[in-house]
């Protein structure tokens, strides 16, 4: 039995299990990583924190088992993180502090973000991130999951929507296209981009 909901304060630990589980790529983060929160505080808090309306978890008899997290303006979110959520995470975490170099090019992360070009954001202004656990892969939730964000972005007026995928993710690279997105031409050893338009509310 599963249940598809905003997420709650209290989701937030399975969020950053699932972020882990998932983080090498979309295989599991945890042989990787020491610190096992680093990619949470990079790819999942800051968005379930800010924005809970545009995301959803998934949960079932053992927890969190996946999510879809959701910024819908990405410069005004970047803003946010500057003034909200870096500036303790930079504190507790100089730059080459961390025990390994994986841990630290994600601690590097929190000192100076990823950004994306203007030239994306123009016409995809959103961004999201989604991760399923193995556990649920292969039910038809990811689908679901990116259905429900892209509907409450676009009740919410946004136009478009991007997202960056790790080369190395060739299951991600393969389920965008089913769910609508197009693949944009890729500059250079840097993520590769999908993009999908948002019509109006349905």
């Amino acid at each position: 039995m599963t249940e598809i909901r905003h997420p709650l304060p209290h989701d937030l630990p399975g969020i950053y299990d699932i972020c882990l589980a998932t983080g090498d790529a979309g295989a599991d983060g945890r042989g990787v990583y020491e610190n096992p929160d680093l990619i949470g505080h990079v790819y999942a808090g800051p968005y379930a924190v800010r924005h809970p309306e545009f995301a959803f978890v998934v949960a079932d008899e053992r927890g969190i088992g996946g999510y879809v997290l959701a910024a819908p303006d990405t410069r005004a979110f970047e803003a946010w993180e500057e003034s909200e959520w870096w500036p303790a995470l930079r504190a507790q975490y100089p730059v080459g502090s961390a025990a390994t170099d994986a841990d630290n090019a994600l601690v590097a992360l929190f000192h100076e973000p990823e950004r994306i070009a203007d030239d994306v954001l123009v016409r995809y202004p959103a961004h999201l991130h989604i991760d399923l656990h193995p556990r649920l892969q292969g039910q038809g939730l990811g689908r679901v999951l990116i259905g429900k964000a892209l509907d409450a972005l676009r009740e919410a007026g946004v136009t478009g929507l991007h997202l960056a995928v790790d080369p190395r993710n060739v299951g991600g690279q393969a389920f965008y296209p089913r769910v609508g997105f197009t693949r944009q031409e890729r500059a250079g050893d840097g993520p590769i981009v999908f993009t999908v338009e948002l019509g109006p509310a349905r």
